[in-house]
Protein backbone atom coordinates (compact mmCIF):
# COMPACT_ATOMS: atom_id res chain seq x y z
CA UNK A 1 0.00 0.00 0.00
CA UNK A 2 1.36 3.41 -0.88
CA UNK A 3 0.11 5.65 1.50
CA UNK A 4 -0.92 9.17 0.45
CA UNK A 5 1.13 12.20 0.04
CA UNK A 6 2.23 13.44 3.40
CA UNK A 7 4.61 16.54 3.97
CA UNK A 8 8.10 15.89 4.96
CA UNK A 9 7.57 12.05 4.75
CA UNK A 10 10.84 9.95 5.83
CA UNK A 11 11.65 7.98 2.50
CA UNK A 12 11.66 4.28 4.36
CA UNK A 13 8.05 5.36 5.25
CA UNK A 14 6.10 6.61 1.66
CA UNK A 15 5.82 2.53 0.45
CA UNK A 16 5.22 1.07 3.95
CA UNK A 17 4.03 -2.29 2.51
CA UNK A 18 7.40 -3.02 0.92
CA UNK A 19 8.78 -2.90 4.58
CA UNK A 20 6.03 -4.77 5.98
CA UNK A 21 6.71 -7.27 3.09
CA UNK A 22 10.55 -7.43 3.96
CA UNK A 23 9.43 -7.85 7.81
CA UNK A 24 6.49 -10.18 6.98
CA UNK A 25 4.38 -7.76 8.64
CA UNK A 26 2.18 -6.77 5.66
CA UNK A 27 -1.03 -9.34 7.04
CA UNK A 28 -1.78 -6.21 9.50
CA UNK A 29 -3.39 -4.55 6.91
CA UNK A 30 -5.98 -6.98 6.01
CA UNK A 31 -6.20 -9.17 9.15
CA UNK A 32 -8.05 -7.17 12.27
CA UNK A 33 -6.48 -7.13 15.48
CA UNK A 34 -7.60 -10.44 17.27
CA UNK A 35 -9.91 -9.76 20.66
CA UNK A 36 -7.95 -9.54 23.64
CA UNK A 37 -7.63 -13.07 25.03
CA UNK A 38 -9.13 -14.27 28.33
CA UNK A 39 -7.75 -15.10 31.57
CA UNK A 40 -7.58 -18.61 31.18
CA UNK A 41 -6.82 -18.28 27.46
CA UNK A 42 -3.79 -20.96 26.04
CA UNK A 43 0.05 -19.55 25.98
CA UNK A 44 -0.33 -19.73 22.31
CA UNK A 45 -3.72 -17.25 21.87
CA UNK A 46 -1.54 -14.79 23.81
CA UNK A 47 1.15 -15.07 22.42
CA UNK A 48 -0.36 -14.58 18.94
CA UNK A 49 -2.30 -11.50 20.34
CA UNK A 50 0.54 -10.00 21.64
CA UNK A 51 2.57 -10.79 18.13
CA UNK A 52 -0.19 -9.46 15.92
CA UNK A 53 -0.36 -6.20 18.34
CA UNK A 54 3.30 -5.66 18.35
CA UNK A 55 3.31 -5.93 14.36
CA UNK A 56 0.31 -3.37 14.33
CA UNK A 57 1.63 -1.15 16.39
CA UNK A 58 5.00 -1.00 14.17
CA UNK A 59 3.16 -0.78 11.35
CA UNK A 60 1.11 2.45 12.59
CA UNK A 61 4.00 3.99 13.90
CA UNK A 62 5.67 4.07 10.71
CA UNK A 63 2.30 5.18 8.96
CA UNK A 64 1.61 7.80 11.53
CA UNK A 65 5.66 8.93 10.82
CA UNK A 66 4.51 9.58 6.85
CA UNK A 67 1.70 12.20 8.00
CA UNK A 68 1.66 15.51 8.82
CA UNK A 69 1.33 16.91 12.23
CA UNK A 70 -2.33 17.68 11.96
CA UNK A 71 -3.09 14.04 10.83
CA UNK A 72 -0.74 12.27 13.48
CA UNK A 73 -3.18 14.21 15.96
CA UNK A 74 -6.58 12.77 14.32
CA UNK A 75 -4.67 8.78 13.79
CA UNK A 76 -2.62 8.69 16.94
CA UNK A 77 -5.22 5.70 18.91
CA UNK A 78 -6.05 4.14 15.90
CA UNK A 79 -5.02 0.97 14.89
CA UNK A 80 -3.45 0.15 10.66
CA UNK A 81 -6.91 -0.83 9.67
CA UNK A 82 -8.73 2.37 11.33
CA UNK A 83 -6.05 4.46 9.87
CA UNK A 84 -6.64 2.58 6.09
CA UNK A 85 -10.12 3.35 6.58
CA UNK A 86 -10.28 6.95 7.72
CA UNK A 87 -7.60 8.25 5.37
CA UNK A 88 -9.55 6.60 2.29
CA UNK A 89 -12.35 7.98 3.29
CA UNK A 90 -10.86 11.26 3.76
CA UNK A 91 -8.67 11.46 0.75
CA UNK A 92 -11.14 9.96 -1.48
CA UNK A 93 -13.53 13.25 -0.23
CA UNK A 94 -11.23 15.39 -0.75
CA UNK A 95 -10.39 13.78 -4.53
CA UNK A 96 -13.86 14.09 -5.32
CA UNK A 97 -14.05 17.67 -4.57
CA UNK A 98 -10.77 18.25 -6.62
CA UNK A 99 -11.88 16.09 -9.28
CA UNK A 100 -14.68 18.50 -9.76
CA UNK A 101 -12.94 21.55 -9.66
CA UNK A 102 -10.56 20.51 -12.62
CA UNK A 103 -13.56 19.21 -14.41
CA UNK A 104 -15.05 22.35 -14.04
CA UNK A 105 -12.07 24.32 -15.28
CA UNK A 106 -11.62 22.05 -18.22
CA UNK A 107 -14.98 22.04 -19.25
CA UNK A 108 -14.80 26.10 -19.28
CA UNK A 109 -11.77 26.18 -20.92
CA UNK A 110 -12.18 28.64 -23.92
CA UNK A 111 -9.36 30.37 -25.92
CA UNK A 112 -9.66 34.08 -26.15
CA UNK A 113 -9.39 35.29 -30.04
CA UNK A 114 -5.93 36.33 -31.16
CA UNK A 115 -4.28 34.30 -28.06
CA UNK A 116 -1.84 31.95 -28.64
CA UNK A 117 -3.04 28.41 -29.27
CA UNK A 118 -0.04 26.02 -27.69
CA UNK A 119 -0.44 27.07 -23.92
CA UNK A 120 -4.36 27.10 -24.22
CA UNK A 121 -3.92 23.43 -25.26
CA UNK A 122 -1.58 22.24 -23.32
CA UNK A 123 -3.75 23.34 -20.10
CA UNK A 124 -6.40 20.97 -21.50
CA UNK A 125 -4.00 18.24 -21.69
CA UNK A 126 -2.62 19.10 -17.96
CA UNK A 127 -6.17 19.18 -16.84
CA UNK A 128 -7.37 16.22 -18.71
CA UNK A 129 -4.04 14.37 -17.07
CA UNK A 130 -4.88 14.95 -13.63
CA UNK A 131 -8.42 13.75 -13.95
CA UNK A 132 -6.89 10.45 -15.15
CA UNK A 133 -4.94 10.70 -11.99
CA UNK A 134 -7.67 11.09 -9.79
CA UNK A 135 -9.15 7.76 -11.20
CA UNK A 136 -11.81 9.40 -14.10
CA UNK A 137 -10.24 8.41 -17.12
CA UNK A 138 -11.78 10.49 -19.87
CA UNK A 139 -12.61 8.87 -23.09
CA UNK A 140 -10.08 9.82 -26.23
CA UNK A 141 -12.79 11.35 -28.47
CA UNK A 142 -14.60 13.63 -26.06
CA UNK A 143 -10.91 14.94 -25.22
CA UNK A 144 -10.08 15.66 -28.27
CA UNK A 145 -14.11 17.21 -29.03
CA UNK A 146 -13.52 19.44 -25.70
CA UNK A 147 -9.94 21.17 -27.32
CA UNK A 148 -11.85 21.75 -30.56
CA UNK A 149 -14.84 22.97 -29.07
CA UNK A 150 -12.74 25.58 -27.00
CA UNK A 151 -11.16 26.81 -29.78
CA UNK A 152 -12.10 30.47 -31.33
CA UNK A 153 -14.18 30.98 -34.74
CA UNK A 154 -10.85 31.89 -36.80
CA UNK A 155 -10.21 27.71 -36.49
CA UNK A 156 -13.87 27.16 -37.77
CA UNK A 157 -12.19 25.86 -41.25
CA UNK A 158 -9.94 23.46 -39.42
CA UNK A 159 -12.25 21.93 -37.59
CA UNK A 160 -14.49 21.76 -40.82
CA UNK A 161 -11.10 20.07 -42.26
CA UNK A 162 -11.26 17.68 -39.22
CA UNK A 163 -14.13 16.25 -39.20
CA UNK A 164 -14.75 15.81 -42.89
CA UNK A 165 -11.63 14.21 -43.40
CA UNK A 166 -12.40 12.06 -40.44
CA UNK A 167 -8.84 12.67 -39.05
CA UNK A 168 -7.44 10.87 -36.05
CA UNK A 169 -5.15 12.41 -33.49
CA UNK A 170 -3.75 12.14 -30.17
CA UNK A 171 -3.93 15.35 -27.85
CA UNK A 172 -0.27 15.72 -28.61
CA UNK A 173 -0.43 15.31 -32.06
CA UNK A 174 -3.74 17.33 -32.12
CA UNK A 175 -1.73 20.63 -30.33
CA UNK A 176 1.12 20.67 -33.47
CA UNK A 177 -1.99 20.51 -36.00
CA UNK A 178 -3.04 23.65 -34.22
CA UNK A 179 -0.14 25.13 -34.22
CA UNK A 180 0.66 24.88 -37.83
CA UNK A 181 -3.17 25.98 -38.53
CA UNK A 182 -2.79 28.60 -35.82
CA UNK A 183 0.28 29.91 -38.18
CA UNK A 184 -1.33 29.54 -41.25
CA UNK A 185 -4.58 31.70 -40.05
CA UNK A 186 -2.01 34.48 -38.92
CA UNK A 187 -0.46 34.54 -42.43
CA UNK A 188 -3.72 34.43 -44.02
CA UNK A 189 -4.52 37.25 -41.48
CA UNK A 190 -1.59 39.62 -42.64
CA UNK A 191 -2.59 39.07 -46.20
CA UNK A 192 -5.81 40.38 -46.00
CA UNK A 193 -4.89 43.34 -43.47
CA UNK A 194 -2.32 44.25 -46.58
CA UNK A 195 -4.64 44.60 -49.01
CA UNK A 196 -7.13 45.85 -46.94
CA UNK A 197 -4.57 48.86 -46.16
CA UNK A 198 -3.76 49.36 -49.97
CA UNK A 199 -7.11 49.50 -50.48
CA UNK A 200 -7.94 52.33 -48.07
CA UNK A 201 -4.91 54.07 -49.04
CA UNK A 202 -5.98 53.95 -52.96
CA UNK A 203 -9.63 55.51 -51.88
CA UNK A 204 -7.71 58.26 -49.66
CA UNK A 205 -5.71 59.61 -52.37
CA UNK A 206 -8.63 59.42 -54.90
CA UNK A 207 -10.82 61.48 -51.79
CA UNK A 208 -7.81 63.83 -51.42
CA UNK A 209 -7.68 64.68 -55.20
CA UNK A 210 -11.40 64.94 -55.43
CA UNK A 211 -11.20 67.55 -52.38
CA UNK A 212 -8.09 69.19 -54.19
CA UNK A 213 -9.96 69.58 -57.46
CA UNK A 214 -12.87 70.98 -55.74
CA UNK A 215 -10.86 73.89 -53.11
CA UNK A 216 -9.52 75.00 -57.00
CA UNK A 217 -12.65 75.35 -58.58
CA UNK A 218 -13.95 77.31 -55.34
CA UNK A 219 -11.03 79.44 -55.55
CA UNK A 220 -11.53 79.92 -59.55
CA UNK A 221 -14.79 80.89 -58.73
CA UNK A 222 -13.44 83.32 -55.76
CA UNK A 223 -11.19 84.99 -58.06
CA UNK A 224 -13.97 85.84 -61.10
CA UNK A 225 -15.60 88.59 -61.40
CA UNK A 226 -19.31 88.95 -60.41
CA UNK A 227 -21.34 91.42 -62.84
CA UNK A 228 -18.30 91.66 -65.59
CA UNK A 229 -16.94 94.95 -65.92
CA UNK A 230 -17.94 97.88 -63.97
CA UNK A 231 -19.49 100.40 -66.17
CA UNK A 232 -19.27 103.89 -65.48
CA UNK A 233 -22.43 105.14 -63.84
CA UNK A 234 -23.29 108.86 -64.11
CA UNK A 235 -22.65 109.72 -60.66
CA UNK A 236 -18.43 108.85 -61.21
CA UNK A 237 -16.77 111.90 -61.62
CA UNK A 238 -13.53 111.98 -63.53
CA UNK A 239 -10.66 113.47 -61.56
CA UNK A 240 -9.26 115.20 -64.87
CA UNK A 241 -11.97 116.76 -66.27
CA UNK A 242 -14.47 117.37 -63.10
CA UNK A 243 -17.40 116.25 -65.45
CA UNK A 244 -19.77 113.55 -64.58
CA UNK A 245 -20.45 110.12 -66.06
CA UNK A 246 -17.40 108.55 -66.53
CA UNK A 247 -14.05 107.87 -65.11
CA UNK A 248 -10.49 109.31 -66.07
CA UNK A 249 -9.64 106.42 -68.02
CA UNK A 250 -12.89 106.97 -70.22
CA UNK A 251 -12.21 110.64 -70.80
CA UNK A 252 -11.93 112.08 -74.07
CA UNK A 253 -9.69 115.13 -72.87
CA UNK A 254 -7.41 113.14 -70.70
CA UNK A 255 -6.38 110.26 -73.71
CA UNK A 256 -6.18 113.19 -76.27
CA UNK A 257 -3.63 114.93 -73.69
CA UNK A 258 -1.78 111.19 -73.17
CA UNK A 259 -1.54 111.32 -76.87
CA UNK A 260 -0.35 114.53 -77.48
CA UNK A 261 2.38 113.67 -75.09
CA UNK A 262 3.23 110.36 -76.56
CA UNK A 263 3.73 111.73 -80.00
CA UNK A 264 5.96 114.97 -78.29
CA UNK A 265 8.53 112.17 -76.67
CA UNK A 266 8.43 110.46 -79.92
CA UNK A 267 9.39 113.87 -81.82
CA UNK A 268 12.12 114.44 -79.31
CA UNK A 269 13.60 111.76 -79.21
CA UNK A 270 13.78 111.34 -83.28
CA UNK A 271 15.75 114.50 -83.48
CA UNK A 272 17.89 113.50 -80.70
CA UNK A 273 19.20 110.52 -82.53
CA UNK A 274 19.60 112.96 -85.58
CA UNK A 275 21.68 115.28 -84.11
CA UNK A 276 24.14 112.10 -82.81
CA UNK A 277 24.65 110.78 -85.98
Amino acid sequence: MVLPHMDAAPPIAMDATALWKEEKKSYVIDTPIPPVPVADASAEDKEAYQCHKDDDDQAACMMLASMTLELQKQHEHMDVQSMILHLRELFDREGRIERYEISKELFRCKMAEGSSVRPHVLKMIGLIERLRQLGLAMDHELSIDLVLQSLPDSFSQFMLNFHMNRLEATLPELLNMLDTAKRSIRKDKGSLLLLSFSKAHTKQQKKKAQKGKKVKSQNEKALKPKGGVKKDKETDICHHCGKLGHWRRNCKEYLATVSKKKKLIEVSDSGTKDKDE
